[in-house]
């Protein structure tokens, strides 16, 4: 069979991922041509790629969505010329694949006879929450793959449908003038079609999105974008499982997982990511599987010594890092020095032991961005694990407990560090892993940020960071310990820090420091790395049944007293949000007419806060 692909793609940054690369190289040989439509410029790297990846490609202004790009191809090709393919594919960037081969899908849907197929379609249902004037949402295949045979792409319906395309000015708009028009049109003109997972196997109405786990079950072929970045809550009260469908793609498919690793941190906020991918590994105290030769890893623990005291404890945590790491501790005088000297050399562990003297502008912050850039930068280690003395007198038992949750939670016990080390070694992508958010005893759900986001934003911009920051609890290492890749750092140790950055600093809210905690994770995303959390089963336990009883506290009797006010304005601030959300998908001329009253909302909100 003769066919001819045309793909579109839109970055708002101008960068092609990995994974569209792969996705049109996966579709090349099933096809004879491959013409790839881009809204909006590209940069040169992905101009480059493009002209050794496709027959072609055309950039053309980012207007009229995915709907007028396609347009534009077939102007672009010539209806003359399209008469020498037998299907046409249209497919865009909104799906991971092939999960499964390609081979497959076409190998089964060339069985079929009809004149147009898809890989996934949309049920009928009612009412309609695209168009309320209509009442029923009528079937449709879902527009990112959609393949037209001869029958119809020759017909002057076709081109009729194309030629009188009405203009596009939102996401809405394509869904509601396109994806929702397309099949019912041209099945009334008595055309037929076909789907490759036919919704009616499923429970839900779109089952490609809300039952990808399912619909991979089934051999799909793709796997949505959007669902590492659509509202967590939404995912949540439809019972969506994401984590359990890309366990189906690690463990039954080919598909190279660091691809999606490499793509998603663009994509949306951490926390929305964290929560849809459940990016959290409860791991075991004892190792799993096959022993490793982590000989073929070069570790080091880079750790700040301010309390002397806590040397000895600080030393059994990283004892628990597989034989052959070097250790690198700083600390602020020579007194200490020689103290921190005489205990680490009971650190059998470690195969080098380096005790450095550094000042204490910044703390343990400015003791590793300047005492210990170098040891980052020069490619000494693959992997680093940043611990401190952390004590937090000022906190009484909550200090304590948040001293637990950090060493605990990353070098609890040598099994626990084998399988933390795993993680690493098991996607390529990784590049920092943490403890979760810590919130016993501390007030940091929905209020993380503490004062420091306008810092962390102007600090992006410094390091030139593309991220999205989120909205109220940003990903962080809270309590400044972690490990990571040192490439997955390299902008924050690339920056010019010296000692005087952290000279006579304040050391609440708002300050330097603060901001640095608060970035990590956004380094490691800008850096093309994802994140990972981690936490003991221990850990686990307490933090489930302590986020439970929080929950059960909101859900009877509205925001604790202890949340205060702020918790109240940002319950609020959610669900005049929802109600806005939920009223533009549904009508957008009706959300036009109450704009004015939810920016006025909106205003009142802003003050409360």
């Amino acid at each position: 069979m003769r066919r001819l692909a045309i793909a579109f793609y839109y970055d708002q940054e101008g960068k092609i991922d990995e994974y569209y690369f792969h996705l049109i190289a996966s579709i090349r040989p099933f096809v004879e041509k491959l013409l790839v439509v881009c809204n909006g410029p590209v940069d040169d790297e992905a101009r480059s790629r493009l002209s050794d990846a496709t027959d072609s490609f055309l950039i053309r202004e980012n207007k009229g969505f995915d709907v007028w790009a396609y347009r534009a191809a077939l102007e672009h090709i010539g209806w003359d010329e399209l008469s020498h393919f037998d299907e046409i594919l249209f497919f865009n960037h909104t799906f991971y694949g092939p999960i499964f081969p390609f081979s497959e899908m076409f190998s089964e849907m060339d069985q079929r006879h009809c004149d147009f197929w898809g890989i996934s379609a949309h049920k009928a249902i009612k009412p309609n929450p695209i168009d309320v004037r209509k009442s029923e949402l009528p079937f449709h295949l879902n527009s990112h793959f959609i393949a037209v045979r001869r029958s119809l792409h020759q017909s002057k319906a076709f081109r009729d449908y194309w030629t009188r395309m009405v203009s596009i000015n939102s996401y809405m708009e394509s869904v509601a003038k396109h994806e929702t028009v397309f099949t019912a049109h041209f099945q009334a003109l008595g055309y037929t079609c076909s789907v490759l997972l036919d919704p009616e196997r499923y429970r839900t109405p779109y089952p490609v999105f809300m039952e990808p786990d399912k619909t991979l079950e089934d051999r799909s072929p793709i796997l949505k974008r959007r669902l590492f970045f659509h509202d967590t809550l939404s995912l949540e009260r439809a019972a969506i499982n994401l984590p359990r469908a890309l366990e189906i793609v690690e463990n039954q498919s080919d598909y190279d997982l660091s691809l999606i690793w490499k793509s998603v941190g663009r994509l949306g906020s951490p926390r929305t990511l964290n929560g849809n991918a459940a990016l959290l590994s409860v791991l075991p105290d004892i190792h799993i599987g096959a022993q490793r030769n982590w000989d073929d890893y070069r570790i080091a623990v880079l750790a700040h010594v301010y309390h002397v005291d806590m040397i000895d404890e600080v030393l059994g945590y990283a004892e628990n890092v597989p034989k052959g790491y070097d250790l690198i501790v700083t600390t602020d005088n020579a007194n200490k020095q020689a103290l921190i000297q005489q205990a680490v050399a009971k650190a059998t562990n470690a195969r080098n032991a380096v005790v450095l003297v550094v000042r204490n502008d910044g703390r343990d912050t400015s003791a590793l961005l300047v005492g210990c850039r170098d040891y980052v930068l020069e490619d000494r280690y693959d992997l680093i694990c940043r611990i401190h003395s952390k004590r937090s007198p000022q906190d009484g038992p909550r200090g304590e407990l948040f001293k637990l949750h950090t060493f605990e939670n990353l070098l609890h016990t040598p099994g626990y560090v084998s399988n933390l080390l795993e993680l690493f070694a098991n996607n390529p992508v990784l590049g920092l892993v943490m403890p979760p958010l810590v919130h016993i005893g501390y007030p940091t759900i929905g209020n993380s940020w503490a004062g420091n986001k306008a810092n962390v934003a102007k600090l992006a911009r410094q390091l030139g960071l593309i991220v999205h920051l989120d909205d109220s609890t940003p990903v962080a290492p809270y309590g400044g310990m972690y490990w990571f890749r040192p490439a997955a750092l390299r902008k924050l140790f690339e920056e010019k820090w010296g000692w005087n950055d952290f000279a006579n600093m304040d050391y609440r809210d708002g300050s330097l420091v603060h901001a640095i905690e608060r970035i990590i994770a956004y380094v490691a995303i800008d850096a093309g790395y994802t994140f990972r959390h981690v936490m003991t089963a221990g850990h686990a336990a307490h933090n489930y049944v302590m986020l439970e009883a929080k929950l059960q506290a909101l859900c009877e009797n509205g925001a604790p007293a202890e949340f205060g006010n702020y918790g109240v304005v940002r319950s609020f601030r959610g669900l005049i949000f929802s109600i806005k959300r939920s009223i533009v998908a549904r009508s957008p001329l009706a959300f036009r007419i109450l704009r004015p009253l939810y920016r006025g909302l909106r205003r009142i909100i802003a003050f409360g806060d």
